[in-house]
Parts: C-alpha cells; structure tokens; sequence
C-alpha cells in the first residue's frame, strides 16, 4: 500500500473560465450561489472584477494524480482594499510605515458581497481535508510575491479550521432574520412584541398607501427593461452614498439573471407602470440573500419593504430558513433581524505585521462577542410571559 496520502498539486487561474464549470460547481455544491461558477463568471465577464480595476483573478485549484479537481477557491490578487467589507486599511498602512508592501495580497472572497458562504470548496468523496487547501493557498501567496491571504465571510467551520492550521482569526457582525416555520408574515408579527409589531405594520401601511405597485420578480419574468431600470437605481445609491466609480458595470445584472435564473429574485416599487426602486436577491438551498438596492424616489420605508419586509415575505412563502440582509445596518434589529457572527480568517508573511494583528485580534475577538450579546438585548421580539 501506498506511504501517506496520494500527491496534490495547486494551479492559480487567471480568469474562473480556465476552470470547467462542472469541475467547480462539483466542489462549490449548490447551497450558495454566490461561490458558484455561474455568479463568478458574471463578474468576470461583466468588466466588474477584473485586473484593471484592482481584481486580477487567482482562483486556486487542486487536483489528485489523475488531474481530478478535488477543491478550489475563488482567489483574487489586489492592489488595493475595496469592495471586501473586512477592513484592513490599517495593517496596509502599519506595513507600508514600516518600509514594506502590503500589495498585492490574495483575496479568497467573492468580489463585492459581504455574503457569509463556503470559501474552501471540497468535492465530496475525495476525502481531501480543508486543511490541504489552506496549505496551497499559502504557498501559492509566497509563490506570486503576495503579502498575505485573506479568506474572508468564511464558514465557522472553515474559521476553525484555519485557526488551528495557525492562522489569525477576525470576527464581525451581519443581522439575519430566522424563519422558524412562519406560516404567514402576521406569523412573524405575533411574535413581535406589542409596539414593534404595531411599528411594522404602520410601515407596511403606509408604502401601500404611497400609490406604488409593489412585485415580487423571478428569473426570467425579470426582463431588460427592468435591468435597464435597476442598474439606474444602483448608481442612485452608489453615487449619492460614496461619490465614486460603482463597482458592478451595467452588463452584470443581465448576465447575473441569464446564467442564474430563477436564483435571481427582484423585487420593484413601480408608478405608473414605471419600475422607480428594487431590491436585488439571490435565493439558495436554505436562505434569500439581499444585495443591493436603488430608487428613484423618495418613499419613507420603501426600502424596508422592498429589502426586508418582501424578502421575508418570500422566505416564509418557499420554506427557507433565514433571510440574510448583507452588512452593517443596527435599524434592521427592528425589524427581526438579530446579530449573528461572521468570520474572516488571515495569513500573513511579515511575521512582524502578524504578531502586532494577532495582538490586536485577541482584543477585537472579545469585544465583538461582546456588542454581538448587547445587540441581541434590543431584539423586538416578544419575551416569555409577555402579552
């Protein structure tokens, strides 16, 4: 019998398109969009993620003896920090004082969405442990000349593994809504306390009452017209909250809904017949992702409703078990949504720079377990004995 496990070789790609879509979608499974090759693809082939705006594609392979891919990463080099929702802007900046270079450095994420989600992606059956392809990720960031690996939105699972293999571990904060079984929103409702379930109702109320026409879109029912519109929306939002170039081009929404299909949820405000707000979703095994947002106009709650209220409505109507709404956003406990963890999970070469973030890490971890608790004693929802 053979000495040890069978050999395993890693290849970084420079386009998700070098990887046949069958291979990665093998290893990525179908339980979250966001890592599946169709979702990448569309990023890539849209001009949104590509080397000239800072994402040069990286996407880590491993294959057995035979040439069988058995896991995979998507896997970025950067020149800068935008677009992660991890900062790190400040161990650029100690790195950079201290006469080194933190760029370029490996982004093993999924380019603008803060979608927690699997990033070590294993072929069931191979018995390839995730530790094999965090070994190949570093050594791949010594052989391209990168600073450091950055696996961010990471699995729990995943985060634990990556502790233990050494590396440093980095904890936040997203607000998810669970659905228990609701039968109904009113469901949902009852189990609010008395005033928050009456604040919400006011609110689904009075978008109602505005005059606008609320649909739910799905797959193909979502047509160019509509993406013309949204991509308008988007840039509402990005100009008016960052004054600068948006990162998703006007080619990715209808990429995004021709290769994911009914994975693609939209749900849009229109007057008159005309779509002025939406409310982009992608639908997994087990949640309702939200993305982004636009409008037009100026509706008090129409964002709520198009971005929290419709996507649990959805949710309860097709059985998924939680609504995940992206980042930051203390209004949405409100609303049901309560504090849950995120992970990230680094590697850094310069062991001086590792030592003073693993320092500030073993701070951090606490103190974000911490908010986390405090957040969770603002939940809305109705405490035992309470009418």
């Amino acid at each position: 019998m053979p000495d040890g496990p069978a050999p395993l070789s890693l290849t970084l790609h420079r386009a998700i398109g070098e990887i046949p879509a069958s291979d990665w979608d093998a290893c990525a499974g179908a339980e979250n969009p966001f890592v599946s090759h169709a979702f990448l693809s569309a990023i890539e082939d849209s001009g949104s993620a590509t080397p000239d705006r800072g994402w040069l594609p990286q996407h880590a392979a491993l294959r057995d003896e035979a040439g069988l891919l058995v896991a995979c990463a998507p896997c970025y080099a950067k020149s800068h920090s935008q677009g992660e929702y991890v900062f790190d802007h400040g161990w650029a900046d100690a790195l950079e004082r201290a006469g080194g270079h933190y760029y370029p450095k490996l982004q093993v994420a999924v380019p603008f969405s803060p979608v927690p989600g699997p990033r070590l992606l294993l072929r069931p059956g191979t018995g390839v442990p995730p530790a094999a392809l965090a070994e190949g990720l570093r050594q791949g960031c010594l052989a391209v000349g990168a600073s450091s690996v950055h696996v961010t939105f990471c699995t729990e699972a995943e985060w634990t593994t990556l502790g233990e293999a050494g590396w440093l571990q980095r904890l936040g904060t997203q607000f998810h809504w669970a659905n228990p079984g609701y039968g109904c929103f009113d469901d949902f409702l009852g189990a609010l306390a008395s005033r928050k379930r009456k604040a919400l109702r006011r609110e689904r109320r009075d978008v109602r009452d505005c005059g606008l026409t609320l649909r739910c879109l799905r797959g193909a029912e979502i047509t160019p017209r509509h993406w013309d519109a949204f991509h308008r929306f988007y840039r509402s939002t990005t100009d008016r909250k960052w004054g600068r170039s948006a990162y998703l081009t006007r080619r990715f929404w209808p990429l995004l809904g021709e290769r994911l299909g009914d994975a693609v949820v939209l749900m849009v405000a229109e007057r008159d017949g005309e779509p002025v707000a939406g409310a982009l979703n992608l639908v997994g095994r087990e949640a309702i992702y939200g993305r982004n947002w636009g409008a037009v106009v100026d509706v008090p709650f129409l964002h709520f409703e198009l971005c929290y209220y419709m996507a649990m409505d959805f949710a309860i109507a097709h059985g998924l078990a939680r609504v995940e709404a992206g980042a930051q956003g203390e209004h949405k406990i409100q609303r049901g949504y309560l504090p849950v963890p995120t992970y990230s999970a680094h590697w850094i070469a310069h062991q001086g720079l590792s030592r003073a973030v693993a320092e500030f890490l073993d701070r951090e971890r606490p103190a974000m377990r911490r908010e986390i608790d405090a957040l969770a004693t603002l939940s809305p929802f109705r405490q035992e004995g309470e009418a």
